[in-house]
């Protein structure tokens, strides 16, 4: 067996605790510390994974301690540059969660930082690991062009979630955080160059930092003449009917995911955010007497991983990349991309204006 990857884990939150659960679970990594400023959410993780590690409350002072050969950034996104950035100088591969960073100056500095290292790095979109969502782009290209791409996530948050959403949304809005997924997914689905965004936007509370706001819909256009749009909004003020739209038409007929909205997940329901509960596809074709000629198919996604084992399988595509030396341009591309698009989405709001992608 190869030698083990020692990994150091970078914040204590949701995704962390779940991505430390994939670390402790595959023989692949080890685990050689955890760090957050917080005491009780390094307890709470370690908690959670069952085992003992060794906790630091100061990034700097962790790298430098433990030495490793892998960093996990699990922070909030201001923090995700400067930290990845550092893991690369001292020769480290990196799990990075999404977005890259906070500008897309700062994601191109990451992946240069990457390059020039020699070194892994890996985004962690989690849809792309998901079977069912990949099914669900698989289907979606086979609809035809232009495709019209509808989705959102709005999430009705109180208690802590709503403080975990206010500490993210100091340095972004919700449809820049949640929307490179979606963004990204679009991408992958028409498969085109996006050359236009506009967006619109609220602020719904005045508990958030001056000049954030919690609630946006961005709409992109692509040059094959596909177009999407993203809604996402944040907080206790949200609605909880119909926060959990992916729905895709093209040409030849749509598909769906459906099943979620039917009572069985909460719109704060993190579990939620990635479950598919089954895809609906539905053939657009008419007989001669105009009526349908095909009924409509249900695509059942009863065995799906849940969160914890998405994050394994996005585990091992990191564990793979570092092993087999794996080509990860196109990825890193990609989250650039998805990073622009979002980032052109809330200029425009900002502003008032659409805002043309470069050439």
């Amino acid at each position: 067996m190869s030698k083990r990857v020692r990994v150091l884990v970078v914040g204590c939150g949701h995704m962390g605790t779940s991505h430390a659960k994939a670390y402790h679970a595959l023989p692949g990594f080890e685990i050689v510390g955890v760090v957050s400023r917080g005491e009780n959410s390094r307890r709470t993780l370690l908690d959670a994974v069952g085992a003992e590690y060794p906790q630091f409350s100061n990034y700097a002072d962790a790298l430098a301690a433990t030495r490793p050969d892998a960093v996990s950034i699990n922070t909030y996104p201001d923090t995700h540059a400067d930290y990845a950035k550092r893991a690369f100088a001292a020769g480290c591969h990196v799990f990075l969660e999404k977005p890259i960073a906070v500008t897309v100056a700062e994601a191109e500095e990451v992946v240069a930082a990457a390059r020039q290292a020699g070194r892994k790095l890996v985004i962690g979109y989690i849809l792309r690991v998901h079977p069912t969502w990949e099914k669900f782009i698989e289907t979606a290209r086979t609809l035809g062009k232009p495709l019209v791409m509808r989705m959102n996530l709005n999430q009705q948050a109180s208690g802590a979630m709503w403080e975990t959403h206010k500490q993210l949304m100091r340095s972004m809005s919700p449809i820049v955080d949640c929307g490179v997924h979606y963004v990204d997914v679009m991408c992958q689905m028409t498969q085109a160059k996006p050359v236009r965004v506009s967006a619109i936007g609220a602020r719904l509370t005045e508990e958030l930092v001056p000049g954030m706001y919690n609630y946006g819909n961005l709409q992109v256009t692509f040059a094959d003449g596909s177009v999407g749009w993203y809604e996402a909004g944040w907080g206790p003020m949200m609605s909880d009917v119909a926060f959990f739209v992916k729905d895709v038409v093209g040409p030849q007929g749509c598909v769906s995911i459906v099943g979620v909205q039917e009572g069985s997940v909460a719109s704060d329901d993190v579990e939620g955010h990635t479950k598919a509960a089954r895809l609906r596809l539905h053939h657009g074709q008419l007989a001669a007497d105009g009526s349908f000629a095909k009924t409509d198919e249900l695509i059942e996604c009863a065995d799906e991983p849940d969160h914890d084992g998405l994050c394994l399988l996005e585990q091992k595509l990191f564990l793979d990349a570092i092993e087999n030396d794996r080509d990860l341009s196109a990825h890193k591309a990609d989250a650039v991309n998805s990073l622009r698009i979002v980032l052109a989405a809330d200029e425009s709001f900002r502003t008032g204006r659409t805002v043309d992608l470069p050439a």
